[in-house]
């Protein structure tokens, strides 16, 4: 069982927007044990729409259309639509009192009557009632292939999906179930990790599939079954981690469903009771944006300062000037001075400081574009760890906070 995305809007391919809809689609229907064969991006254009669907209808068994259903002008999905399955718009009655409905209790203004014309429809379409928004969806049906087109906004296509998509979908066809648990790893570049686990890569059997998902230091390791008994399938992939999990120890982190590195640092502080601080320089609060991002923060993260400038190092956190200029505002000594300091300052039981050079320039420091230190504090001490990550800018800055998440993991894990 096998779907064709297709997303319209010229404002996708010259980049002012991002399709998120497409992913949403994907990620639903693989939890209903449907496969997407591609995902297509095209333009505004009748041509490029019916080229698009053509094909579309040649791979798979669903396509799903997302775009170009709003009033205006160069919204022309439904009028391709009626092109390509040789039909004629009609009005629907059901659709044009939702739109009523709407103007009456939500927008209060005049209803124009470009909105009332989004309840023409094509004639064989069955009608996909939008109730939070006037373009509605449809259904249609040709040689056993479904064709459903949506409007691109995307909390109305999310209502779509959930409310009047998947619930059809699970009636009209028999689907197989579709299983993903990825494993977590940090510290280990991809090549070095599938080296180590080849062997039981390649004992795999055919309906259970690996993918590697690198990113910056860390490695997310897909497994991917499909089968039509799901007991059995969920066995067998447990059966397969149980055997991978004592290759990579090391840098196993834990399993994608229950939350990225950060997360789990945050449920083990919280658990134990204690609390962390964070000093940055280079990582310039990404850091600390990682964890503020999740509700609950407060509980185990007492604050961060970003020291970015050097004096602002000696002023605030009270680091040597004489350290400083000994060792270099890059070095060891500052980034355990970083820690200590900033873990004094906050009363944590734990300080992580992060001092570097992103580039494209040195600035104040000695070291080379790309050196970075990562200290860690505790009531047991303070260590730290060199590393040299590249000259990009960004590709430095994400990768030292990466590696301070895994040095994070590491000392609060082994208490």
């Amino acid at each position: 069982m096998q779907a064709e995305i297709i997303t319209i809007g010229d404002e996708i391919l010259i980049g002012q927007i991002i399709d998120t809809n497409s992913a949403f689609i994907g990620k639903a229907l693989n939890s209903i044990g449907v496969s997407v064969y591609q995902i297509t991006s095209i333009q505004d254009d009748k041509q490029h729409i019916l080229k698009a669907l053509a094909e579309a209808e040649a791979n798979a068994d669903i396509i799903i259309v997302t775009g170009g259903l709003g009033p205006t002008k160069d919204d022309i999905t439904k009028h391709t639509i009626c092109e390509y399955f040789n039909d004629t718009l009609v009005r629907n009655a059901s659709v044009t009192e939702n739109i009523k409905r709407l103007w009456r209790d939500y927008v209060k203004k005049p209803i124009q009557q470009v909105n009332l014309d989004q309840a023409f429809i094509p004639s064989k379409a069955k009608v996909l009632m939008n109730l939070v928004g006037s373009a509605p969806g449809m259904w249609i049906e040709k040689n056993e292939k479904v064709f459903i087109s949506m409007p691109g906004v995307p909390f109305e296509m999310k209502a779509l999906m959930q409310e009047q998509v998947l619930p059809k979908l699970k009636i009209k066809y028999k689907r197989p179930f579709i299983i993903h648990k990825t494993l977590l790893t940090y510290g280990m570049g991809e090549s070095m990790l599938a080296a180590l686990i080849e062997d039981w890569e390649n004992n795999l059997p055919k309906h259970i599939k690996l993918a590697y998902l690198p990113n910056l230091g860390k490695v997310r390791l897909r497994l991917s079954g499909k089968g039509f008994d799901e007991h059995i399938l969920n066995t067998e992939i447990k059966k397969q981690i149980e055997t991978v999990l004592p290759l990579i120890k090391e840098v196993f982190a834990g399993f994608e469903e229950d939350g990225d590195l950060e997360v789990l640092i945050a449920k083990e502080l919280t658990k134990s009771n204690k609390t962390l601080s964070i000093a940055e320089s280079c990582t310039g609060g990404k850091l600390a944006e990682i964890f503020t991002q999740h509700a609950g923060a407060s509980t185990y993260f007492k604050g961060g300062i970003i020291t970015y400038a050097t004096q602002t190092k000696i002023d605030i956190l009270d680091i040597s000037e004489s350290l400083i200029n000994e060792y270099s505002v890059v070095s060891k000594q500052v980034a355990e001075a970083m820690a200590v300091q900033c873990r004094l300052l906050y009363k944590s039981d734990y300080a992580i400081s992060t001092t570097g050079t992103a580039g494209p320039t040195k600035g104040d420091a000695e070291a080379e574009v790309g050196t970075v230190y990562i200290a860690l504090a505790s009531k047991k001490g303070v260590f730290s760890q060199k590393f040299e990550l590249g000259n990009n800018r960004a590709r430095v800055i994400n990768k030292a906070v990466n590696k301070a998440l895994e040095q994070l993991k590491k000392e609060i894990f082994k208490n």
